[in-house]
């Protein structure tokens, strides 16, 4: 389903939706002939060591019982009465009077500034024109309703925050681009066809015609159309050119659950092929007891030459899949992976002392980088960790981080509690047994600053990343080496 909220990158002290809309019926993806290349990061140097190949997985679990196949069939499908049609919708054409080439041009001004107005005068009744969508989506659609999960009222945000991303980028290309490349990519874990983007046009248009009031005539249809169709031929484009090398998704078989606390899981998964990805990245996760829903959760090791990945999941409140892996996963479960994404990697070949900020599951790609500049080796650059948690006992990884500090010199592990109680008052500042300090991980930070020159990661809940980038700004971290996950996602629960 195009127009979903993008897999974004991790930016610099801003926010990005990254939750895709799960679109139409899914299909069975078919494993390429050889495991999937991993381009570098844009930052990274040429020379810089080359990963080790990844090993030629055998799926050991296409049978299992309860794994979570959808598609023609499924039980899901099955569950809402409704049959999959066998081929695909028509293709999206170009509108009257209008050839392929014109649709792909860029936007004029003028066509900008009716794309925005139109969106801002919906804005405030978003709840009820993301509702009309789907409510026409499904009328005249029924047998993509089985698409999506029973609860509806997440997506309806989302696919408002999307419409929100894209727009604000209609005049920044490289932007759009990069924006554009990612939700098309991220819509083949969905099975998008490129029939599909007519069908979302006409309910699109159909939803603003009924909600932009005066804002809406024939001009602004005709430029919302021509917006439309050059996002979704960029869209198309990118999960074509992305198919050429990558399954649509992964299956992976839970071979490790650990309960670290009564609410923490650390859950390790056997791909069934080889899974590239880099420390520092993410992933998103559907369970089988929740179809269509998926989740983000970063990568807690670096690659390793066994294959196995490893999750840090916390479970909160009203979080649907995190819970059910918390608390009901068990070795033997199979999960289903979209391909890895995030920017927060880390120029091992740059040599710059590297600060991590990580707070409560935020330590899980915060000890994936460390394990990495482990491999690559220090070379003299200095790596300082900041692992903060309210109590002590949340502090799950603190062990693990210690061991592998006590073999790498360069590596300070600097632990911290914001749990009231402390004589160190609201900012802390006091210092404990064990050399637990006490505070806000950020204003911890800060007292340990200057940072000037440091590259900067900082993974955790949204308000520690948002005041953490702040705080580094402050210190001397230049913008442009701040890297972070994204903020504010509700999918990352």
């Amino acid at each position: 389903m195009p127009l979903a909220p993008p897999d974004l990158p991790p930016l610099v002290a801003a926010e990005a939706p990254t939750e895709v809309l799960p679109p139409v019926a899914l299909l069975e993806p078919v494993r390429p002939p050889q495991p999937p290349f991993v381009p570098a990061p844009a930052h990274v140097h040429v020379h810089a060591p080359a990963p080790a190949p990844a090993a030629d997985f055998r799926p050991l679990f296409a049978d299992a019982p309860g794994l979570n196949r959808v598609g023609p069939g499924d039980r899901w499908s099955d569950a809402w009465g409704v049959r999959t049609p066998a081929g695909q919708p028509a293709a999206a054409l170009p509108a009257a009077g209008q050839d392929p080439a014109t649709a792909r041009r860029p936007l004029t001004v003028r066509e900008v500034g009716l794309v925005r107005a139109g969106l801002a005068a919906v804005e405030p009744v978003a709840d009820r024109a993301t509702a009309h969508f789907f409510a026409l989506l499904f009328l005249r659609h029924p047998e993509l309703r089985s698409s999506f999960p029973a609860a509806m009222d997440v997506h309806r945000e989302r696919l408002f925050r999307t419409l929100l991303a894209v727009v604000r980028e209609l005049d920044r290309p490289a932007a759009l681009r990069a924006t554009l490349a990612g939700l098309g990519r991220s819509h083949r874990r969905y099975g998008a066809l490129a029939g599909h983007y007519a069908v979302v046009e006409e309910c699109l248009v159909g939803t603003l015609a009924r909600y932009a009031g005066d804002r809406w005539d024939a001009e602004a249809e005709s430029a919302w159309r021509r917006a439309y169709r050059m996002i979704s031929s960029a869209m198309i484009e990118a999960a074509e050119e992305d198919a050429r090398t990558s399954p649509a998704w992964w299956q992976g078989e839970i071979v490790r659950h650990e309960r670290r606390t009564r609410d923490v899981a650390v859950v390790t998964v056997r791909p069934d092929q080889a899974y590239p990805f880099r420390a520092g990245q993410y992933t998103a996760l559907e369970t089988p007891w929740w179809p269509r829903v998926w989740r983000h959760y970063s990568f807690a090791g670096a690659p390793r030459p066994d294959g196995l990945l490893t999750f840090h999941v916390k479970a909160v409140q009203a979080g649907w899949v995190s819970n059910a892996l918390v608390h009901r996963a068990a070795p033997g479960d199979v999960l289903r992976l979209g391909p890895a994404a995030g920017a927060m990697t880390v120029d091992h070949a740059a040599g710059r002392d590297l600060l991590c900020l990580g707070g409560g599951t935020g330590i899980a790609p915060v000890r994936a980088l460390v394990e990495e500049a482990a491999e690559h080796g220090a070379s003299g650059r200095r790596v300082e960790v900041f692992y903060g948690a309210r109590r002590a006992e949340e502090l799950y990884a603190l062990d693990g981080l210690r061991e592998l500090a006590a073999r790498h010199p360069w590596l300070t592990v600097r632990p911290v509690l914001s749990g009231g109680g402390h004589a160190g008052g609201p900012l802390g500042g006091e210092l404990l047994a064990g050399g637990l300090m006490t505070g806000e991980l950020p204003d911890a930070v800060g007292r340990f600053g200057p940072w000037t020159g440091r590259e900067a990661v900082l993974s955790g809940p949204p308000a520690m990343v948002r005041r953490g980038v702040g705080v580094l700004l402050r210190a001397g971290v230049p913008a442009e080496l701040i890297r972070h996950d994204p903020v504010g996602d509700p999918a990352a629960v």
